[in-house]
């Protein structure tokens, strides 16, 4: 009984965290093959869980029950240590649009969107709501061009670029494993 309540109370929640802002459309014709690999986090909007991170990395590979298994990373200097999430994410929808739902904490999802892409380059991601959002390449760093085309688009769909974080990649050559 506790436990059906509990969901009934969280249900309004849980719908909320999926879904995104209004004025965004997910890409379409997209293709989970040409995602995986490795992407550099070149920029985001502040919040909990990467607050302070710099050379901050995600790595997508297919799981064995369909979905994604999602490893981000990023160094604190501050601490001067690795932190590492690993998750699981799954179409919403199509599999050919660029629309997921990503869990790092048990059962508890989010959206990931990716709304601009070149599989070979960069990456424009949001979550349920102009609070979340990332700029992801293949590279440690972008063009100034892919940077003004970023924020042009943001501020056209009611993110605010001024609170961007630009992410530092200056560390990558640093040893993971023994800085864990």
């Amino acid at each position: 009984m506790k436990q059906k309540l509990l969901f009934l109370l969280l249900s309004p929640f849980l719908a909320s965290c999926l879904g995104y802002p209004e004025n965004v459309k997910p890409v379409s014709g997209f293709q989970i093959q040409s995602y995986l690999g490795e992407w550099y986090e070149i920029a985001r909007l502040d919040h909990k869980f990467e607050r302070g991170l710099d050379n901050v990395t995600a790595v997508y590979s297919l799981r064995d029950d369909g979905g994604v298994k999602v490893q981000n990373r990023g160094y604190s200097g501050k601490k001067d240590k690795w932190k590492e999430a690993v998750g699981r994410g799954y179409f919403v929808k199509q599999h050919d649009v660029g629309y997921l739902k990503v869990s790092f904490f048990g059962p508890f999802f989010g959206s990931y969107v990716i709304f601009e892409l070149d599989d070979r380059e960069y990456a424009f991601v949001c979550g349920s709501n102009t609070s979340y959002l990332w700029l992801l390449s293949r590279k440690p760093t972008v063009s100034e061009q892919i940077k003004k085309k970023f924020i042009t688009t943001i501020e056209q769909l009611g993110f605010d670029s001024k609170k961007l974080i630009w992410v530092s990649q200056t560390k990558n050559d640093l040893n993971f494993s023994k800085s864990q």
